[in-house]
């Protein structure tokens, strides 16, 4: 039998064994303090190597040539630390660099078929949906999982990671330098503040928001910012939905604007709301409209959304 049909048919039979034990549990990296290289390698690593992953210690036996990325925030680490070359496919949502094998594969519901029938050597994903990272393991492909980051220290930790799992230590050591230097920078530079400006961080026109308990809340809790939705409903998660009410009451300084479904409405929608042209954002103009490919992303490119946010708060100045 042809190798790569022989392949697909294995993941068929393991597909359905793991659909039949349902989810597995996660494991979970520790955050160590950044200052410190947290994937324990050589500057050249010799293979096989051993990293530390949320799916546990995985062993890469020798440098991949073969990558698929199921996560648009791991593909531009990959791109970033310079593996870009050994990357045969990435998901349908990872639209940078421009250069990246955009495929139809999701890394919302991954397709074990379709992703076998690539013959990778690595697969690298941010969720373990449906127990995909078992059914892979279970048919010889070394998986790699990296669960959303919650803050820069676990961003910086998985760019190491992926860095040496792709034979690519030292280029991802200085991408974690570079990227803590330009972020100094940007933070040395920031003019200072009398209050902290607050804001409401708008996902969906259903109100949906986050907390700073969130990759992209850390980042804005790092500018000098407040969210209006910290310790609202903390049996909501991360992701709380907040009422329109709730928002009038709270009285943001500034409203950022991110919907996940490209459906951002204009500053003229959002007036319109009943009773929202009276609240301090909008009279004032601070609405903020952010790229959902950059602010929903943790990844190498951090820099250019505190960069966002920090003129943000240049402009409207200390309270």
């Amino acid at each position: 039998m042809d190798p790569s049909r022989k392949l697909i048919a294995l993941l068929a039979a393991a597909s359905l064994l793991a659909a039949g034990c349902g989810d597995e549990n996660r494991a979970t990296s520790s955050v160590v303090d950044e200052d410190v290289p947290t994937t324990e390698v050589a500057a050249e690593p010799a293979f096989p190597l051993t990293v530390q992953a949320d799916n546990g210690k995985v062993t890469v036996e020798a440098e991949p040539t073969a990558i698929v990325s199921l996560s648009p925030s791991i593909t531009e680490m990959l791109y970033a630390v310079g593996a870009g070359n050994q990357v045969v496919a990435v998901d349908k949502s990872s639209d940078y660099p421009p250069e990246a094998p955009t495929t139809d594969l999701s890394g919302f519901r991954p397709n074990v078929e379709a992703i076998g029938a690539l013959q990778p050597d690595l697969v690298l994903l941010a969720r373990d949906r449906d127990g995909v990272v078992a059914t892979l393991e279970g048919v010889g492909i070394t998986v790699v999982l990296l669960e959303a980051a919650a803050n820069l220290d676990e961003v910086y930790e998985q760019i190491e990671t992926v860095g040496a799992a792709t034979g690519h230590a030292a280029e991802a050591q200085q991408v974690v330098a570079d990227m803590k230097a330009d972020i100094n920078s940007l933070l040395a530079d920031r003019p200072a503040q009398g209050e902290p400006l607050r804001y409401y961080y708008e996902l969906s026109s259903e109100y949906s928001t986050l907390t700073s308990d969130t990759f992209v809340g850390s980042v804005l809790e790092l500018a000098g910012l407040e969210n209006i939705a910290d310790g609202v409903a903390p049996e909501a998660g991360d992701y709380p939905q907040l009422t329109a009410e709730y928002v009038l009451s709270a009285d943001p300084d500034v409203v950022f604007l991110a919907h996940a479904d490209g459906s951002t409405p204009t500053d003229d929608e959002v007036a319109a709301r009943p009773g929202w042209s009276d609240l301090a954002a909008v009279a004032e103009g601070h609405i903020v409209r952010l790229d959902p490919g950059i602010a929903s992303r943790w990844g190498p490119r951090v820099d250019v959304l505190l960069q966002v946010v920090l003129d943000v708060t240049a402009r409207i100045g200390p309270r």
